[in-house]
């Protein structure tokens, strides 16, 4: 399983992003394991809006209505834990949504797909999940502590 992160799903959508093809490869080889964090619904749908424009924010809707995504909806248990998790690493100011796509890949013991590696990169998390597409290559894949 893996739980994608907003800058990641921006990049598996901008075709001129210079992460777009690794991405695309990732998520070609899998694209049921994908899980998307409704925390990153409007930050995604804002960014494909100003970034990518109008056409692009109405395709990415109707990926979500097709099921290209699955999209977790968490529960309070997932917002205490990004919560706490938060407030562990507050240097970091991880903010909601990178802490809870945090707490949801602890939750599942899934992998992260993300492109921001500071915090991402620095908050370890219980079962060390591969970032990707950073880890992609199987010899590269952190060991759990």
């Amino acid at each position: 399983m893996i739980v994608a992160d907003t800058g990641a799903i921006l990049a598996l959508l901008d075709s001129g992003d210079r992460h777009h093809a690794q991405l695309r490869a990732i998520y070609a080889a899998d694209p049921g394991a994908w899980l998307l964090p409704w925390a990153i619904l409007p930050e995604v749908a804002y960014l494909v809006a100003t970034e990518l424009g109008e056409r692009a924010e109405r395709l990415w809707f109707e990926d979500l209505i097709s099921g290209a995504f699955s999209i977790e909806w968490g529960s309070a248990r997932d917002l205490a834990a990004a919560h706490d998790l938060a407030a562990r690493h507050a240097a970091l100011e991880l903010g909601l949504v990178d802490a809870v796509v945090m707490a949801l890949a602890e939750r599942l013991r899934a992998d992260i797909a993300t492109l921001d590696l500071r915090d991402f990169g620095a908050v370890r998390l219980a079962h060390a999940p591969r970032l990707l597409p950073r880890d992609a290559s199987p010899r590269r894949r952190p060991r759990p502590r």
